[in-house]
């Protein structure tokens, strides 16, 4: 492990000859890339740990690389935030959700899914398909009522206690198929539910079918490739390179090809690392092997084959790790297979180069019209805008957002809670939050180390010259620009201290460039208002159910996401929550109880 003066760990890597591995990165380093010599001028210290088999080491590298996200190595990017449909199996009537998380609960795990929007549609069509149960309760006080999703025949009603279990798992086992790609049978078991409802001059119902089949053929949205054994494998590829890779990965489930999912790799481009002077390493094998390693190693049950189209070094140590077998088919299905995703993928390689030239020329249009307003120029220009929140000076809020040229950096995104000021006063909450960000910038705070460019404040002349009084006190010289709207809230100019304005007509980039920063700011800050707001209304509804005192109150909101979350959890759920007895969990579950029939 590669770490920096501060004791970051900045690169993982293994080797069974760790001197000569290591000593490769410091000679000859005139031959080195940019990413080599990089690395290397940052390297203060080294730590290593001696494994007993090549096994070992190659599960551990991976451990590493997940735990640290190395700046050198090559991560599968973002991973946490692809969904996964859940399946509680480990509930006596399971439910279907939408989760980040995997964890060790005796659940089923689907995805995970690069399409959120698709994941929520599955879901919905799902639930209604087989009337789920939708609460996360397990028991019901005497005398519950259903909610509503009963009332329009979206539930059954397990709280009801009329539903029979049986019945309810074999529809489970139906749905647990389904997600598995073999969904065949119940759409032949649906169409002849049809023909019977449509005999039975059941026309209602008939239709009813008909939308769930339709639903059912556009949830699945398979292409039709038939292969004789009708295995469950995947089929991984690389697209793009450099900052520009993705994997792309095709699932073939029951013997279908069934969709696409495409992937992000972050710092691909650094591949040249693992590279010594006696191996032969391309980016190719690096990044697959890479994938393979991180994506695979996080599944509860991966598929039995992974086809990919070169062979990379160490696929019979990933496979052994894995437990899944890694090839090449050069002949026979499987090869045909291969060279019919491996078409789709030259046309992904191509619209990724389409999109990275226009990349390209929109941000240098963009920093062409940054360095007329800056009056220099650079590559990379870090821009900052904040904006304030509250409801009539209540639980006032401040946001910061960054982008990079036209990316944002969530990750140096910022929120502020405002402690000074009190009542609805914009500019003073506006120059609280400026000193405590740039203050801490200049107590070398590693959170807020990087200086921007400029500044863009969510307002006009008045927020700007607010943000100068700030910079000033600090001798800090950061231009403040104010994004002034139109009568249709629209960013219509920048204007600066005092009060002259540049057009934003004549920078159509710009422009956009500027409305999506104002939105995303506003939206920051709203999102983080509202979740503040929602907490504090929270906690005066649980300050009055009997035992719930303060700290069992901040442990239940700690533990909670929502005051929904509260209400559905059932009496097992409720006593995860640290210092929560079961009297405790009796008290708020008939507390809710009984404000749920006072509302009736």
């Amino acid at each position: 492990m590669h770490k920096d003066k501060l004791g970051n760990v900045i690169y993982v890597g293994k080797a069974v000859n760790l001197k000569r591995r290591v000593s490769s990165y410091f000679v000859n380093s005139a031959s080195h890339s940019s990413k080599v010599r990089s690395m290397v001028k940052n390297i203060e210290e080294f730590e290593y740990i001696t494994c007993k088999t090549e096994m070992e080491a190659l599960i551990l590298e991976c451990n590493l690389i997940k735990k640290y996200e190395p700046k050198y190595n090559v991560l599968l990017r973002d991973d946490k935030t692809y969904p996964y449909i859940k399946l509680t199996m480990n509930e006596d009537y399971p439910r279907l959700l939408k989760t980040r998380l995997v964890k060790k609960d005796g659940a089923r795990y689907f995805g995970p899914y690069s399409d959120v929007a698709a994941v929520n549609r599955a879901l919905e069509l799902l639930n209604k398909l087989f009337k789920l149960k939708r609460c996360s309760a397990t028991s019901f006080p005497e005398g519950f009522k259903p909610c509503l999703n009963y009332h329009i025949g979206e539930c059954r009603g397990i709280c009801t206690g009329l539903v029979d279990r049986g019945e309810y798992m074999k529809d489970i086992e139906r749905l647990t198929d389904l997600l598995n790609g073999k969904d065949k049978s119940l759409e032949n078991e649906l169409k002849e539910q049809m023909k019977e409802a449509s005999e039975s001059l059941e026309f209602e119902k008939a239709a009813i079918l008909r939308d769930q089949i339709e639903a059912l053929k556009a949830l699945r949205n398979i292409q039709r490739v038939t292969m004789v054994n009708g295995k469950d494998l995947d089929m991984v590829f690389t697209a793009g390179h450099g900052e520009n890779t993705v994997v792309v990965l095709f699932p073939v489930r029951g013997g279908k090809l069934s969709g696409r999912e495409t992937f992000l790799m972050a710092n691909a481009e650094n591949w040249e690392l693992d590279k010594t002077d006696s191996e032969d390493y391309d980016e190719y094998e690096k990044v697959i092997g890479e994938f393979i390693k991180q994506y695979y190693s996080q599944l509860a049950n991966p598929p039995s084959e992974i086809l990919i189209p070169k062979p990379i070094r160490d696929e019979k140590i990933i496979s052994e790790m894995l437990g899944t077998r890694i090839h090449t088919p050069e002949r026979g299905d499987k090869y045909q297979l291969l060279k019919l995703a491996s078409r789709d993928v030259v046309e992904i390689s191509k619209s990724l180069d389409i999109k990275v030239e226009t990349q390209k020329e929109r941000e240098q249009e963009l920093r062409t019209a940054l360095s007329r307003i800056l009056g220099y120029e650079k590559r990379g220009y870090r821009v900052e805008s904040y904006d304030i929140s509250n409801t009539n000076g209540v639980d006032t809020v401040g946001a910061m957002v960054v982008f990079r040229d036209l990316k944002p950096v969530r990750k140096d995104y910022r929120r502020f809670k405002i402690r000074t000021v009190e009542g609805p006063d914009d500019y003073g909450s506006l120059q609280e939050m400026l000193m405590r960000r740039f203050r801490r910038a200049l107590e070398n705070d590693r959170s807020f180390n990087e200086l921007p460019d400029l500044i863009l404040m969510d307002g006009g002349r008045g927020q700007v010259t607010s943000a100068e009084k700030v910079l000033r006190a600090l001798r800090l010289e950061i231009p403040v620009l104010g994004m002034a709207k139109d009568d249709s809230h629209r960013t219509r100019a920048l204007v600066n201290g005092e009060g002259q304005e540049i057009l934003l007509k004549d920078y159509p980039l710009l422009f956009k460039y500027c409305g999506t920063i104002q939105e995303e700011v506003h939206r920051f800050a709203i999102d983080y208002h509202r979740s503040l707001h929602n907490r504090n209304t929270i906690g005066s509804v649980l300050d009055d159910i009997p035992g719930i005192g303060p700290k069992k109150r901040n442990a239940l909101l700690n533990h909670f996401e929502t005051i929904k979350d509260i209400k559905e959890a059932g009496r097992e759920k409720l006593m995860e929550c640290p210092g929560i007895t079961a009297k405790n969990a009796d008290s708020i579950i008939e507390f809710f109880g009984l404000e749920k029939h006072k509302q009736v």
